[in-house]
C-alpha cells in the first residue's frame, strides 16, 4: 500500500476529504519523527505496536562488487515492535 492509496482508505473510512486525511497523516508521521528524534525516543500505539530508536554501531562489510573491505559508520535506526492485535490481524 503507498501512502495515496492509505490517505484514501483512510478518508473513505472516515468519511472524511482527501486533504483533511492527507494533512492528519502527515501530522502523524511528523509526530512519530519527532517523537522519535528524542535521545530515548519512543511511540507506543497500543495494539498497534512501538516505534523505538536504536543505535547501530560501526562495523566492517564487504563491497559486494569489488569485494574490498569496507568501514560502515554508526547510524540511528527506528525499529518497530508490532503489538498483540496486529499480530494476530496478520
Amino acid at each position: 500500500m503507498t501512502k495515496a492509496e492509505l490517505v484514501e482508505t483512510m478518508a473513505t473510512d472516515a468519511g472524511i476529504s482527501k486533504v483533511a486525511a492527507a494533512a492528519a497523516l502527515n501530522a502523524f508521521i511528523d509526530g512519530v519523527a519527532k517523537a522519535l528524534k528524542k535521545k530515548e525516543g519512543k511511540v507506543t500505539l497500543v495494539g498497534f505496536g512501538t516505534f523505538t530508536r536504536a543505535r547501530r554501531k560501526a562495523r566492517k562489510g564487504r563491497n559486494p562488487q569489488t569485494g574490498e573491505p569496507i568501514k560502515i559508520k554508526a547510524a540511528s535506526v527506528v525499529k518497530f515492535r508490532p503489538g498483540k492485535k496486529l499480530r494476530e490481524a496478520v
